[in-house]
């Protein structure tokens, strides 16, 4: 096992790998930008290395910054959290030439999965079920690229290969639109990602956003943790997830589990990784892996049981997965909620200082953050200041205790989304569960403030 790791991240994400080394007995080592020097886990770290000024591009995405802050303090291996550099191949590269334990997947199986073509031909192969769409890049020829829209039927959404995050996504209605939108995109994903290359797929009109979990070690043994449900997004940033998805039979999130591990096993994957699906009339399609921990990785450690970041770090030491596939068992629902420093309605960030934080408690009650009362929120990252997670041995008891959770967290000084939060937990429609990821954008247009 590692006796130090460096963390090269922040927010609530740093706190939390922060908490799994402690666990483990092992020292972490704390990375901030100047911005993030008044934050809880650099207070509370046993060692902290300011790696530059606040902006990211010259902290938390330097490459030489982090690298050289592993070497300065005799870390062995470095976790990237999510977001930055976490799903960056060459960045996973540099750390294991530099010496040091990348706490993830290997390059190569980044650079397969983080290309959305080569992630769909990989998962094609491995008889994952997939959105109808173009086999791979599309063509430059006006005529062929037609002839692909048509024989998958309009209306058909072109994405960036290199996308993610919701940028580089055009939908298509019609043909007369088709090769302009297609140029347009291609356009974009050369600026914003460094890749132009763009692919089809058919546009899904009512789908829900389910993902399926799962943990591999570099032994060829690999589980799947369920899946969770974070249809509850707005541009396609979720807001709620919970776990497990409502109304979707077991036996059919057994089937799509069973093919994403046996998709692991073949590609040599290694860590924690997520499939993510749309899913509309029964049917399962692959949309993208995300080879790192997520935003919403709580729901499935309260009703599985199973520490991800604990066991992410266990595996990039090279122990076994310390459960078989028998082992994991589902108990009762969680939710969460991302409790974000912003206007609830107009959604623009409200960065400044918290002047009051209470946060709740109470029986299955968890709340992951970094902030606390007089800390100042940095107008220099993403807007979330923490998570709000639930567990019931029910959907409806989890949903009464996030109702009572969110009654009790008093954020003073800034605004936060957490009125929104209040509302949708006492929707009609989200309350009977299912709803789909175009749901929320429907629910703000008619509660317009």
């Amino acid at each position: 096992m590692f006796k130090k790791i460096l963390v090269a991240n922040r927010g609530e994400i740093a706190l939390r790998i922060q908490r799994a080394c402690r666990e483990l007995g092992i020292k972490a080592v704390m990375v901030y930008s100047e911005a993030d020097r008044e934050a809880k886990y650099v207070k509370l770290a046993e060692e902290a290395v300011c790696i530059g000024p606040a902006p990211s591009g010259q902290s938390y995405l330097s490459m030489p910054a982090i690298i050289s802050a592993a070497e300065v303090t005799d870390a062995e291996a470095i976790h990237p959290g999510y977001g930055f550099l976490s799903e960056n191949a060459d960045f996973a590269e540099r750390v294991e030439q530099s010496g040091f334990q990348f706490i993830g997947p290997t390059p190569e199986s980044i650079r397969i999965m983080g290309d959305k073509v080569s992630a769909k031909q990989a998962m094609i192969k491995a008889g994952v079920p997939c959105v109808p769409g173009s086999e791979g890049e599309l063509p430059d020829d006006p005529t062929q690229i037609k002839r692909i829209a048509k024989s998958v039927g309009y209306p058909v959404i072109i994405k960036a290969a290199g996308g993610g995050g919701g940028r580089g996504m055009r939908v298509v209605h019609t043909e007369a639109a088709l090769v302009n939108a297609v140029q347009m995109t291609k356009a974009e994903a050369g600026a914003a990602f460094n890749n132009p290359a763009v692919y089809m797929e058919k546009f899904l009109e009512n789908p829900r956003h389910v993902e399926i979990q799962i943990l591999a070690d570099k032994h060829r043994n690999a589980v799947y943790l369920g899946e969770r449900d974070c249809s509850m997004q707005r541009r396609h940033q979720k807001i709620i997830e919970e776990a497990p998805a409502p109304g979707i039979p077991r036996k059919l999130i057994d089937k799509v589990g069973e093919r994403c591990v046996a998709a692991c096993k073949k590609i040599g994957y290694r860590g924690a990784g997520t499939f993510e699906f749309l899913y509309q009339d029964g049917e399962f399609y692959f949309i993208e892996m995300n080879t790192r921990v997520q935003v919403e990785h709580p729901v499935t450690e309260m009703i599985t049981g199973v520490d991800i970041v604990k066991t992410q770090i266990m595996v990039a030491a090279g122990e076994r997965l310390p459960f078989t596939q028998k082992d994991i068992q589902i108990r009762g629902h969680a939710i969460e909620c991302r409790i974000n420093a912003e206007d609830p309605y107009k959604f623009t960030p409200s960065p400044g200082r918290i002047t009051m934080w209470h946060a709740p408690g109470g029986p299955g009650v968890r709340v992951d953050s970094h902030v606390y009362t007089n800390y100042f929120v940095p107008p220099n990252y993403d807007s979330m200041v923490g998570k709000l997670i639930v567990h019931g041995d029910t959907r409806e008891q989890a949903m009464a205790r996030m109702r009572t959770a969110l009654a009790e967290t008093l954020v003073e000084g800034i605004s936060t989304n957490i009125p929104l939060h209040r509302e949708l937990m006492a929707d009609a429609k989200f309350m009977a569960g299912g709803t789909n990821i175009h749901y929320l954008e429907e629910w703000m247009r008619h509660h317009k403030r």
